[in-house]
This record gives structure tokens, C-alpha cells and sequence, in this order.
């Protein structure tokens, strides 16, 4: 585990990793309406697999391949730091507080010991990074195999895409034809999504900013049984 780092350096680390989660959120709510009219600006909000396959046709191989590694890689290496800078403490402390992998997060950390690596080459989501830098993986075996699990999930997509043009092209037809109510309907649930998750003391915003203001350098790893 490395040296802890200062308010400010954590603050650095934590800020963008708020502001791409807003920017998810955005792009949740904006789906329907910028899938077919702002294809490239949506994965940029928002890289979901859903959002990609929705948009790949509409993009160049270029296009659609830089914006979609750098987006899906942008918060990757912030939680890394986050698991190298803090280990099992960190661990625990999104155990308590992740609405998403909250109950399950010890088994996916089971798993990551037996499989870290297919791991973060097959789903190099937020908590699998983390993990790899709480058990300290090589930063650069971690951004090798990062980045080629990246690139071959953005090749699956592009082929799905490709495969079922057709029904996407209904699909965006669909989103045209009743874009005003499908966008009063998308921002609705976006909505209701944060203010159920804040109600419940779990909204993934809300767990970033108090990392920043209380890290987790108190909390002693619990017992495993």
C-alpha cells in the first residue's frame, strides 16, 4: 500500500471522478434525445454498453474508438489510485456505502484474488480497479491489460452494432418520433434514481464527496471468518 495522500491530492482525485458521474447521470437522462441527433457527445457523457450500441453506427471507426477508450478509461485510473492508496480500508469503506456493489463487493474481492487479471481485462468497472490497486498490481500489467480489455470490448460492441443495424435503426426511429415525452420520462427516473439513492444515504455522489472530506485512514480491515 502507498503512502496516503494529502487532503488536497485526494480532493484532485476525488473531484473528477464526481463530475464524470454527473456527467453519467446526464447522459442517462439524455439517451433518448441525443442518441440519433449528438451520438458522440452522449458516449462521451456517458460510455454504457447500451449508449454505445446505440450509437456506434453513427460514428466513424476514429471517432467512436477514441471517444469511447477515453471515456470508459477516465475514472479507471482514479480508483486505482484510490486501492493503492488506501488498500482493504478502501474496501470497507465502499462496502458500507456503494449502493451497486455494497452487499456483494467481498465477493467480487474473493474472485479478483483468484482472477485479477481476465478481471480487469473483462470488466475493468470502478470497484475492479479499485481492487487491483488495493492489492497492488503492477501500474503498468494494470493499464496494458486495461486498455486491451477496453479496445476489444469497444470491438464486440462496433460488431454487435454492425450485426443488428436494423433494429437499432428502429430503435432511434422510435426515440425521434417521441423524443419531448421520452425526454420528460428519461429525466424523471434520472431523478427519482438520485433522490432514492440519497435518500438512502448510498447516492454515488454523495459517497465521493464524503470520501474527500473523511478518508478512510481510520478504518481499521475487518475480520474475515
Amino acid at each position: 500500500m502507498a503512502e496516503k495522500p494529502s487532503r488536497r491530492t485526494l480532493a484532485i482525485v476525488v473531484t473528477p471522478i464526481v463530475v464524470l458521474i454527473a456527467a453519467a447521470y446526464v447522459g442517462d437522462a439524455l439517451t433518448t434525445t441525443w442518441a440519433n441527433r449528438h451520438p458522440l457527445l452522449l458516449v462521451l457523457l456517458n460510455p454504457r454498453s447500451r449508449v454505445l450500441i446505440l450509437t456506434t453506427n453513427q460514428l466513424s471507426p476514429v471517432a467512436y474508438y477514441v471517444a469511447g477508450t477515453l471515456r470508459l478509461l477516465s475514472s479507471d485510473p482514479l480508483f486505482f489510485l484510490l486501492g493503492l492508496w488506501y488498500g482493504d480500508a478502501m474496501v470497507v469503506w465502499i462496502e458500507k456505502r456503494s449502493k451497486t456493489f455494497g452487499e456483494q463487493i467481498r465477493l467480487y474481492e474473493k474472485a479478483f484474488t483468484k482472477a485479477a487479471y481476465p478481471l480487469v481485462f473483462i470488466a475493468p468497472n470502478a470497484y475492479i480497479c479499485l481492487f487491483a490497486g488495493a492489492a497492488g498490481m503492477p501500474v503498468p500489467s494494470f493499464f496494458v491489460v486495461n486498455i486491451v480489455g477496453t479496445v476489444a470490448r469497444l470491438y464486440l460492441i462496433r460488431w454487435l452494432g454492425e450485426a443488428f443495424d436494423a433494429p437499432i435503426k428502429s430503435v432511434l426511429r422510435f426515440f425521434d418520433r417521441y423524443r419531448i415525452p421520452l425526454l420528460v420520462l428519461s429525466v424523471a427516473l434520472v431523478v427519482y434514481v438520485i433522490w432514492s439513492d440519497r435518500r438512502q444515504g448510498k447516492d454515488e455522489i454523495g459517497s465521493m464527496l464524503e470520501l474527500a472530506e473523511h478518508p478512510p485512514e481510520e478504518i481499521e480491515p475487518e475480520d474475515e471468518d
